[in-house]
């Protein structure tokens, strides 16, 4: 059984270093059973699910094998999603850094194309990117990979699903044969095995459970009316007997989603909608308003929800029963994580009992409706979210960082550090979630104070 301690690995220095002070001290199972294997320079194939610490478990493989004078790229990590292309970014920075002069940077679509050429004109060392983006800069030239020593397929069954495989297949054509290759995966299809014989040399194949497990959470099953009217009904019922703080809401359509995001908040409800219909920044600052608990509940589809890694989620409902019983584990799988409790809820009508049959079959565990709670929770007030989300016109670009940000906000005659939530720095904006009571003063100290020496717009998100 391997050691669980990061400590006992063969790591730089100045890695284990920054591993203690972020207090990373024993490894999750993925990380336990991958890591030994990716510093050995093993191709690894590791079934693990969103929430597992995968990202740390391939990141500090990738670090440990920078060499950061030489300034070419020698990691790629593909993505099916911008978000969380993004996530994995932030993380690998959280973990880089004790290295330093190292340079990671995103390359996603969604996004204009001028600035990610200049950024490839200054060179890197890591690159994170969709396959979409990465192959339009490779075939351009404006990215090479001749200096590639690892590739990472992270989500690899959803990249393929969402129809990458011939820009994965077209970016692989286009790194060294001497590489290594860690492909993780939430599920192993045909077409991942296909890929995996295809890319890989020799590989490990691990499958390790997400960090959480079935038990930590508890499903509760309720039967409606056929109409969306009933839904959304038992959908406010649910919400104001468990208050969550964070909900995700599924539902299987565009049009169903937004509606019903729209009716919440007509009832007083915080919620915002992710569908494919929205624009990238309205997506993006859907996600961190989501995420920074300035928005209580967030509807989404399917589709738009994949590869999102959210953390600390209350509770999933799922307002629509899913086409396929695998989805509906992930969808449920996205609470009661890290040893905490998470409630799902889903919804069925009579004409989709069969469905739920098959549901029943495939978890292996009866699903037995419930009565939906008394009518009487809808008299009491519409609870909110505890935070607000600044959005601040200054990134990455102009230098920002959470600690210049933090500073301001407590400074003198500040605002206290545990009124400030979230800190989360992109290109050009940076996103401070601040308590309800402090909002006003934060704004006004943001507002008349400096940051870098320099006066940036801020304001409310809403």
């Amino acid at each position: 059984m391997p050691s669980e301690l990061f400590s006992s690995l063969p790591l730089r220095s100045d890695l284990l270093a920054n591993l203690e002070s972020l207090a990373f001290h024993e490894m999750t199972p993925v990380q336990a059973r991958s890591l030994p294997l990716i510093l050995s320079r093993r191709d690894v194939i590791a079934q693990a699910k969103t929430g597992s610490g995968k990202t740390a478990a391939f990141g500090l493989g990738l670090l440990q094998q920078l060499e950061v004078k030489r300034f070419r790229v020698q990691a790629l990590v593909l993505c099916p999603t911008r978000e969380l292309a993004d996530q994995v970014a932030a993380e690998l920075r959280r973990l880089a850094r004790g290295i330093h002069n190292i340079k990671i940077l995103t390359l996603c679509g969604g996004m204009p194309m001028g600035p990610q050429i200049a950024s490839l004109e200054h060179g890197a060392h890591i690159i994170v990117g969709t396959p979409g983006r990465i192959e339009d800069h490779l075939k351009k030239e404006r990215l090479l990979l001749d200096d590639l020593n690892t590739l990472v397929l992270d989500e690899a069954d959803r990249m393929l699903q969402m129809g990458f495989q011939d820009s994965v297949d077209a970016i692989v054509a286009q790194t060294p044969q001497q590489r290594q290759t860690l492909l993780f995966s939430a599920t192993y299809p045909e077409e991942i095995k296909s890929i995996a014989t295809r890319v890989l040399r020799d590989p490990e194949h691990i499958v390790v459970e997400g960090d959480h497990d079935q038990a930590s959470i508890q499903q509760f099953f309720y039967q409606v009316g056929p109409d969306m009217a009933d839904r959304i009904k038992a959908v406010r019922l649910l919400l104001m007997k468990y208050t969550p703080e964070s909900a995700m809401l599924f539902c299987t359509t565009k049009m169903d989603t937004q509606s019903l995001s729209d009716e919440l908040n007509r009832y007083g409800f915080s919620a915002l909608a992710l569908h494919g219909d929205l624009e990238q920044r309205d997506r993006n600052q859907t996600m961190v308003r989501f995420a920074n608990r300035s928005v209580s509940i967030l509807v989404a589809t399917d589709v738009a929800a994949r590869g999102l890694d959210i953390s600390d989620l209350n509770a999933v409902i799922n307002v629509q029963l899913a086409h396929d019983p695998e989805v509906h584990v992930h969808r449920v799988g996205r609470t009661g994580r890290a040893g905490s409790q998470g409630f799902a809820f889903t919804l069925y009508s009579e004409r989709e009992k069969h469905k739920l049959q098959n549901l029943a079959e495939y978890l292996g565990q009866s699903c037995e409706p419930r009565t939906l709670p008394s009518e009487n929770v809808l008299n009491k007030p519409v609870y909110r979210p505890p935070m607000n989300t600044l959005q601040i016109d200054g990134g990455r670009k102009q230098k920002v960082r959470p600690g210049d940000i933090l500073g301001a906000l407590t400074g003198m005659q500040g605002i206290e550090a545990n009124q400030v939530g979230k800190i989360q720095i992109s290109e050009t904006s940076a996103y401070v979630a601040v308590t309800e009571a402090a909002t006003r003063k934060a704004l006004e100290k943001l507002s008349s104070g400096k940051l870098k020496g320099r006066s940036f717009r801020v304001r409310k998100l809403r």
